[in-house]
């Protein structure tokens, strides 16, 4: 998680001191800072969620497996949280060419996930985490599949 964090802060900084290429388009400046700012308050609001009110604390101390709340939406809420706090910031931004850290700051995620934590709770919960699996996205906030 900290490798989308620093990518995201490092493209941001980059492109304000105009040490890489800035492409904007004018028109689409302020809808664009607007849907970052959505971005940011929809992260921070499931990162609350997940953290404080649906408790992946107390889960993790009673080992189980949670599947309700905002994990009823996305498996992995804390890092979705992230990814759309870095997605809400390139938008903020305005530089076209930002987008591209977008799809590496997912890849990653999916990378990181798959080859650690979806593995290790896969061992853990068995069948249960793979019918979890089958109904909820990994990374991105969904109405579940009934």
């Amino acid at each position: 998680m900290c490798f989308i964090i620093c990518l995201t802060i490092a493209g941001a900084v980059l492109s304000k001191w105009n040490c890489i290429p800035v492409m904007d388009f004018q028109k689409w400046r302020v809808p664009g800072f607007a849907f970052g700012i959505f971005l940011n308050i929809g992260g921070v609001w499931l990162w609350i969620r997940a953290v404080f009110v649906d408790r992946i604390d107390s889960a993790i101390k009673e080992n189980r497996l949670i599947t309700t709340g905002v994990y009823a939406w996305v498996r992995n809420p804390i890092y979705s949280a992230f990814l759309l706090i870095c997605t809400g910031v390139v938008f903020m931004m305005g530089n076209v060419y930002l987008f591209s850290l977008i799809i590496l700051d997912w890849m990653a995620l999916t990378i990181l996930m798959k080859c650690t934590e979806e593995k290790w709770l896969k061992n853990l919960y068995g069948e249960e985490y793979e019918a979890y699996c089958k109904k909820v996205n990994r990374c991105w906030p969904w109405i579940p599949k009934e």
